[in-house]
């Protein structure tokens, strides 16, 4: 099963930041089994949040500066830290800042936040995969457009 874990891309601005939401409807098929009768979404799935949106970031960074169609691929997750649970009803605000990038690959600086309060932060380094395939691109390019539908500033 594949999960999209941002809902809406609201700040934009590539080789700096991004912001996104989700929200965490009780309907996600995590919460079936994670917990019965306590739902609490997973911690691994909040950081998946997080790193959809800084490889799409660190991705589109790379293509303005270089041209190239890469897909980043986590490979390192460090100084992760958990503050509280994220249940049904709630919703996140992810926040990824680019750290370094390059062609091999990039690190970010990310927080998931509801409300004011910090949920998690993490750092995740990525690397970067070269891609040749026209049909992928262009399903990146519509889902980053379904992404950035409404965002502030898309360019």
């Amino acid at each position: 099963m594949r999960f999209f874990l941002i809902d809406k891309i609201v700040s934009w601005h590539p080789g700096e930041s991004a912001e996104a939401i989700k929200n965490i409807a009780l309907s996600e098929d995590f919460f079936r089994d994670h917990f019965p009768r306590r739902p609490v979404m997973p911690g691994m799935l909040i950081i998946e949040g997080m790193a959809q949106l800084s490889g799409v970031l660190l991705e589109e960074t790379l293509k303005r500066e270089t041209g190239l169609s890469v897909k980043a691929v986590v490979s390192i997750i460090e100084r992760t830290k958990f503050r509280d649970m994220v249940k049904p009803g709630d919703q996140l605000f992810y926040r990824a800042t680019v750290q370094s990038v390059n062609e091999m690959g990039g690190k970010a600086r990310c927080q998931a936040f509801r409300d004011d309060r910090k949920i998690t932060e993490t750092a995740l380094t990525f690397g970067f995969k070269k891609t040749d395939d026209d049909k992928l691109d262009v399903i990146r390019g519509e889902l980053l457009s379904l992404w950035l539908r409404d965002c502030e500033d898309p360019k």
